[in-house]
């Protein structure tokens, strides 16, 4: 697996690197802000980028907008936003562009080498994988008038966990189910969304879009 990286820290983008190689992963170019990732992406053609959200000249949403450059210009590139705190409006404005192949994690997921080795994975084939923490601020947001409001509580467990990237077999293994009962959760879920079997694997997608707000993108 070939990655790029676009951090202003130098201490953890260097950090990164590491992580990545002892993990068999490349780096085959680094930028220290945001304007500097389309180009770097677009020459190395990786399977991954990984972006910080705040970078030079503004600290704002440079990475951000970086990211959605490098969506716009090759679609389907896969894209890890790192984030020092949970900020949904970014969360939702690059899923809403298609979750396949979208990861938004906070900063210190990193320190659980195994556990963000695996989402850099995922990301990388195509999943999604989103922070906990920003699913679960966009629960508490939720409307009262909202679709979701028709799921179970363990029907909402098991679309979290869809959200975070997890396949069948490891949402079974977390909530300590059979697979089996997990099937059955994501066919409700699927009924109560309104998603028909016609729209094929992207129901899956569809109901995370749902899950973080943007069906309607």
């Amino acid at each position: 697996m070939r990655v790029v990286i676009a951090e202003d820290s130098v201490l953890l983008r260097e950090g990164l690197v590491r992580l990545l190689a002892d993990a068999a992963i490349e780096t085959v170019a680094t930028v220290g802000d945001g304007p500097g990732l389309p180009g770097v992406v677009e020459e190395h053609e990786p399977d991954l980028a990984i972006v910080d959200v705040r970078m030079p000249p503004s600290f704002t949403d440079e990475g951000l907008r970086a990211a959605l450059a490098v969506r716009e210009r090759r679609p389907g590139t896969p894209i890890l936003v790192l984030s020092q705190y949970v900020e949904e409006r970014y969360a939702t404005d690059l899923i809403g562009g298609g979750a396949e192949g979208v990861g938004y994690l906070l900063k210190e997921r990193v320190s659980d080498v195994a556990e963000f080795i695996d989402a850099v994975r995922r990301i990388a084939a195509g999943g999604t994988v989103i922070d906990p923490e920003v699913i679960g601020q966009l629960l508490g947001r939720r409307r009262a008038d909202d679709p979701l409001e028709a799921l179970t509580p363990r029907e909402r467990e098991v679309l979290g966990l869809m959200a975070q990237g997890r396949s069948n077999g490891a949402i079974a293994e977390g909530l300590v189910v059979t697979e089996g009962a997990v099937e059955k959760h994501i066919s409700n879920i699927f009924a109560k969304l309104d998603l028909q079997p016609a729209q094929g694997g992207h129901r899956r997608v569809m109901a995370v879009l749902a899950y973080l707000g943007r069906a309607d993108a």
